[in-house]
Parts: C-alpha cells; structure tokens; sequence
C-alpha cells in the first residue's frame, strides 16, 4: 500500500490549484496526521469536537481543523478558541451558539451551511430554501462573530454517478445563486474519497479525503 506522504503528494498533483484538500483524519493516530503534516497537508478534518480538541493540543500550531461532522451545540465551546471552519451548519440555533462561544475567544469563526442533496434519510441539512433564509434573516444579519462564507454537501451513497452528478450539480447551481447576493461566500465543500472527481467536476473547490489518504479506519 502507498504511504501516507505518496497518498498526499497524489492528491496534490492530481487536484486543480483551486481545490482545497482537506485530509480526514478521524480516528487516526496522531502519527499518522504527521505524516500527512512533513508531506506539506495543512488543513484536516474531524468529526468528533472533543478527538480534535486533543490532536489540536498534541500537534503543530499551523494546522487548519475543521469539524466536519455534525456538531451538537453544547459541544461548541471546546472548540471555539481554535476552530478554523465549521463544515456542518444546519440550523440557526447551531450558529447562534457558535457566535455566542467565537464571541468569547474575540473571534469570527467561518461556517459552511449543509444542504441536505442526499436520498438517505441519515445525513443531515437543510434545504435549499432555508440556507436564503437564514442568510437573510435578522438574527444572522445581527451576528459579529461567525461569517457563513459558503455551503456543504453530501451525496448520495450509491454506485450510480448520474445520480450523484445530479446532486451535485444541484448544490453547485444554488451555490452560484447565493454566492451572486453574498460576497463573503467563497467554499462549496462536496466530495470525499469515492465521489471526489465528479464533486470537481461540478465546481467543487474543497473535498474531504480521508480513507484513501490514511487507509482504512478502525472504529474499535
């Protein structure tokens, strides 16, 4: 199997310029995320607050984390001093705490807005009608502390790439529409290790490997 740093460098070469890599790192052990680090990846993706708390403790200060997973509100706080982006957002309520929690460390925190595209009843979102919404509405025009600068989406898990390419075309096609009102927006996060080229295909600029970089999990 290729190592970790042969995996990144692929990666690197293989993606557009314009296409942040975000190196899923959940359940992985710190030295495997330093691999990734001396084979120039900066940016990693967690999906449980209180693991990337602690790889955030362990590990170099230049790393960008991003929670990429669905986040409670009450788990907020043990992040908000260091998160770089918050990939999951879906509800008001959620970014009301995270401006309440940046508000306390003097910072703004970025958020991407999660669009349910998927068939599966278990990923969440919201849908396309709620991002303008909230976008629009006065609680959100009345936070300092969190700036919601784009949107995120998951397909479908299916082996039928028309379908997932319809998905994603979608989210890309509602992107563009809020994007033309919102300056501030600038990330349309879709793609992970199997769906990946199809999510580029379709103007994504940020996808989320994980497997294919660091091999298998193992969730025991």
């Amino acid at each position: 199997m290729a190592s970790i740093k042969e995996n990144i460098t692929k990666y690197r070469e293989e993606l557009p310029e314009e296409v942040c890599l975000v190196a899923v790192s959940k359940t992985k052990p710190n030295e495997d995320l330093l691999a990734a680090y001396e084979a120039g990846q900066r940016v990693f993706g967690e999906n449980k607050i209180q693991e990337m708390t602690d790889k955030h403790e362990a590990l170099p200060k230049d790393i960008e984390w991003h929670m990429i997973g669905h986040v409670q509100s009450n788990k907020v706080k043990y992040m908000a001093s260091y998160v770089h982006l918050i990939h999951a957002v879906h509800k008001l309520k959620l970014l009301k705490e995270i401006n309440k929690r940046a508000q306390e460390h003097d910072r703004v925190i970025e958020c991407l807005l999660q669009v349910k595209i998927a068939e599966e009843d278990t990923k969440y979102g919201m849908d396309a009608e709620e991002v303008d919404k909230i976008l629009a509405s006065e609680a959100y025009q009345a936070m300092k502390n969190v700036k919601i600068v784009g949107l995120m989406g998951m397909a479908t898990l299916t082996d039928d790439e028309s379908q997932i390419d319809q998905e994603f075309a979608f989210l890309k096609k509602k992107y563009d529409e809020v994007a033309a009102q919102n300056p501030d927006f600038k990330i349309l996060s879709m793609g992970m290790s199997g769906d990946y080229p199809i999510a580029v295909k379709n103007g994504s600029n940020m996808v989320r490997i994980g497997s294919s970089i660091f091999g298998a999990r193992n969730y025991n």
